[in-house]
C-alpha cells in the first residue's frame, strides 16, 4: 500500500464520517442516546467508539515507544477520556472528533512511503503502519454501518457513505484513480 493508498483512504474515512456526522443532525437529543441494543447501545456511544477509535491507534502510531507499560497506560487513558458520558451530545462528539481529524491529517501528510513500512507489536504479531491504517479504515466503516441501521430504527434516513459514491463524487479522488 503506498502513500497515495492511504491518502485516499483517509481522505474517504473523513468523507464518511462527516457524512455519518451530519445525517446525525436529524436525531433529538433523545435519539442520540436511546438504547437500540447495538454493540454500543446508542448511536452517541457509537459515534463515541470510533472516535475514541481513531484517537487510540493515532496516538499509538505517534509515539515513539510501544512498550507493555506504554499500552496499559494508553488503554486506561483512552477510557478515561472516552466515556460515553464525556459526549452526551453530536456537538460533543462533533468537537472532538474535529480535533483529532486535524491531528490525523497532518499525521497522514508527513507519511512517508518507508515509514509505512515500519512494524508496531499488536497481539499476536507485528502488522505495519500501513496495514494498521487500512485496519482503523475498516473499524470505522464497519461502526459506521452500525450507526446507519441504528439511524434507519429511530426513522431517519441517513446518507450513503459506500466508497465507490466517494470516489465518484469528489474530484480529487476521481482524477487519481479514474
Amino acid at each position: 500500500m503506498t502513500k497515495d493508498d492511504i491518502e485516499l483512504l483517509f481522505e474517504y474515512d473523513r468523507w464518511a464520517n462527516n457524512r455519518v456526522l451530519e445525517s446525525a443532525e436529524a436525531l433529538s437529543s433523545e435519539q442520540f442516546t436511546r438504547d437500540l441494543g447495538g454493540s454500543f447501545r446508542s448511536v452517541g456511544n457509537t459515534l463515541t467508539h470510533m472516535i475514541g477509535g481513531e484517537w487510540g491507534w493515532l496516538t499509538y502510531w505517534k509515539a515513539t515507544s510501544h512498550t507493555a507499560t506504554f499500552l496499559t497506560e494508553l488503554w486506561d487513558r483512552h477510557d478515561v477520556l472516552f466515556r460515553p458520558e464525556a459526549f452526551p451530545d453530536l456537538p460533543s462528539v462533533r468537537s472532538k472528533w474535529t480535533e483529532i481529524e486535524k491531528e490525523q491529517i497532518e499525521f497522514v501528510n508527513s507519511l512517508t512511503e518507508e515509514a509505512l513500512t515500519k512494524l508496531f507489536p499488536t497481539r499476536e504479531k507485528e502488522l505495519s503502519l500501513a496495514q494498521l491504517m487500512q485496519h482503523l479504515v475498516n473499524h470505522s466503516t464497519y461502526h459506521r454501518g452500525q450507526v446507519v441501521l441504528m439511524m434507519r430504527q429511530l426513522g431517519i434516513k441517513p446518507m450513503a457513505t459506500d466508497f465507490v459514491l466517494f470516489l465518484r463524487e469528489t474530484s480529487s479522488s476521481s482524477a487519481t484513480y479514474a
